[in-house]
């Protein structure tokens, strides 16, 4: 219900599902229907496709993927050991050795050994208490359990994370931390026999284990260090430098957003660029804060008015084809028609309600181009491409409410801002329209000038070589003493194809100097030994070797080949510890290797990493 002038009114019918009692079971636990997490059920409680779970199967994936998995591997990560900050990683025991392991797991700043001496201590502590004080334990004990097992029992977790979530069990941590304060008392109650004198045995005993929390800072500090960290802040700098002034920026989630937040309201950067949260967007009161006045941003054009998209009212806007509307309508008449509640756009639910549709993938859009050249904004080398009218297949099913209200801005801005998508977003946020769209660093620019085949959207060279070679900051992205983590890492992964976009469209353009430029300090600001190089990196080889750079393209090939050989060496004798998709990076690194030697006729150096390639192929078929 929501107030509306002295009443409340119905807004939204919430749909709560009601399930077959057939199907039903006491303590589910598998219960999600999304595609990928029906496959994680699956190989998780060791399922055959098609079969029902049984409790018996709830209760194995139960104790072995939201307890073994997402529960006590968080746990012995504190109290034994970690083996790498890479997804998924295992806890250490004592006895578990580097040999034959990876220099990227072997070397990697967050594998922690502790030899389990915290854990050991902890239950020392636990038995202490135990023996002085049964209710004591029992309170520290009901914290441990109701901030950790207790939370997976009622948070009933997925099977799958977009990355580790120890974070959830803080409390049980800091619970089990009380026992190892406790187990310093049990150690000097061992002592009482060889020890009389209090002060001493007490003493003995808190040198002794000070060694444990020196273990876990001489292991962890590496790994837990911020300082001299700035690149979550430089991104954010770099992503706003990549707009024109008063620009609409959309962005995805919350590792783009948040950054850009702080900086803008924080440090007050860049405040007359609006960040528009593609995530937020589905909800009516982010919309409506869109349509305000932001610090030096302008209230963002938007058509549409609250009762047009209220909690409730198109959420979601099915395809529903009208074959009148085959060859597609114009935008700005679907956008009327929608604010019109227009009937013609409506279908009957089965609950008896009714919803808007959209009733074709065509859109049109008109542009003046009169108005267009006046402001300037395309550049003289796309002039040729810019058209009268866009016209474009949506290649969408649907429409969500944050699909709406960016065609509405799109349709009601008439270029007057600049409007532009960061490159991190999915495919699904760009609605279809790259091949409008000219990348500008880290940010696509939409603009009303289509270059036919640009699927990925054209480069900019002039303002993308300004921007990123001048214009952005890159601080301690090339020391090797910072710690970046895997998800730290995982940003980077955007820039070094930025730069590779930059420096093919140079090579095309016949500017090879500057194409060796980008590309050399590309590899100087994100080089190996902090940025590890990634799946993107040997795109660089053929670049290099078009414009004659051999001894850098064989200096990636070696640094990658040898790394993926080492890998996938390791991944072949412990295939419990392998993770398929860093199998199929490594054999795709290879395979992008050879494809890229073999086609500048380099084919004794080739078949080196082809022997590799074919080596590991087999293996992992059989």
């Amino acid at each position: 219900y929501r107030k509306k002038g002295d009443k409340y009114v119905v807004y939204d019918h919430k749909i709560i599902n009601k399930f077959d009692p057939k199907h039903e079971t006491i303590f589910p636990r598998m219960h999600s229907k999304q595609g990928n997490h029906i496959e994680a059920y699956l190989r998780w409680a060791k399922l055959p496709r098609g079969k029902k779970p049984t409790m018996k199967d709830n209760l194995y994936f139960f104790f072995r993927y939201q307890i073994g998995h997402m529960y006590l591997r968080y746990f012995f990560w504190n109290f034994a050991g970690r083996e790498s900050d890479i997804q998924d990683a295992d806890w250490l025991r004592p006895w578990d050795s580097t040999k034959g392991m990876p220099d990227s797991l072997s070397m990697n700043k967050a594998r922690n050994q502790f030899f389990m001496l915290p854990f050991i201590l902890g239950i020392l502590g636990l038995f202490y208490q135990y023996n002085k004080d049964k209710n004591g334990t029992l309170i520290v004990g009901m914290l441990w359990f109701l901030t950790g097992i207790a939370m997976i029992m009622y948070l009933n977790q997925p099977p799958t994370e977009p990355r580790e979530r120890d974070y959830i069990f803080a409390g049980s941590t800091y619970a089990f931390a009380f026992w190892i304060g406790f187990g310093v008392l049990a150690l000097a109650d061992l002592l009482q026999n060889f020890l009389k004198k209090d002060v001493l045995r007490y003493g003995v005993s808190t040198l002794a284990c000070l060694a444990v929390p020196g273990i876990m800072a001489a292991e962890g500090w590496d790994d837990h260090s911020r300082a001299n960290r700035w690149h979550s802040v430089d991104s954010a700098k770099n992503l706003l430098n990549s707009c024109d002034k008063n620009a609409v920026l959309f962005t995805g989630g919350d590792n783009d957003t948040f950054p850009l937040w702080y900086v803008q309201e924080v440090e007050g950067f860049r405040t007359d660029v609006r960040v528009c949260n593609l995530s937020l967007l589905n909800t009516d009161w982010y919309i409506e804060q869109m349509k305000r006045q932001a610090y030096y941003s302008d209230p963002l054009p938007i058509s549409l008015e609250f009762d047009n998209f209220i909690q409730g009212k198109n959420d979601y806007l099915p395809f529903v084809e009208k074959p009148a509307l085959k060859g597609g309508m114009y935008l700005k008449q679907y956008l009327k028609m929608i604010k019109e509640n227009n009937r013609e756009l409506m279908v009957q639910l089965q609950n008896g309600g009714e919803i808007s549709t959209l009733p074709t993938n065509i859109l049109a859009l008109n542009v003046d181009t009169h108005a267009v050249n006046e402001m300037k904004i395309v550049p003289n080398n796309r002039k040729m491409f810019v058209v009268n009218k866009m016209v474009w297949d949506i290649g969408q099913k649907a429409l969500e409410k944050k699909d709406l209200i960016m065609l509405d801005m799109i349709a009601t801005n008439e270029w007057k801002r600049p409007i532009y998508f960061s490159t991190t977003l999915g495919n699904d946020n760009y609605l279809n329209l790259r091949e409008y769209m000219q990348m500008e660093g880290l940010a696509y620019r939409l603009l009303p000038a289509k270059v036919p085949g640009a699927t990925d959207g054209y480069v900019n060279t002039d303002i993308m070589y300004e921007r990123m070679m001048k214009g952005y900051a890159w601080r301690n992205l090339d020391n090797p003493n910072i710690y970046y983590d895997e998800n730290q890492r995982r940003f980077p992964l955007n820039l070094r194809s930025s730069f590779y976009r930059l420096a093919e469209e140079l090579v095309m353009e016949q500017k090879n100097d500057k194409a060796k430029e980008v590309i050399h300090f590309c590899l100087a600001k994100l080089p190996d030994n902090t940025i590890p190089y990634d799946y993107f990196t040997p795109r660089f080889v053929p670049l290099l070797l078009q414009i004659g750079d051999e001894k850098t393209a064989m200096d990636i090939c070696k640094v990658m080949g040898e790394r993926a050989d080492q890998e996938l060496a390791y991944f072949t004798v412990n295939r419990k510890k392998a993770n398929n998709q860093e199998i199929e990076i490594n054999l795709y690194v290879l395979n992008q290797i050879v494809s890229s030697l073999r086609q500048f006729n380099k084919n004794e150096q080739a078949k080196v990493y082809e022997d590799i390639f074919k080596k590991y192929e087999s293996n992992y078929q059989q």
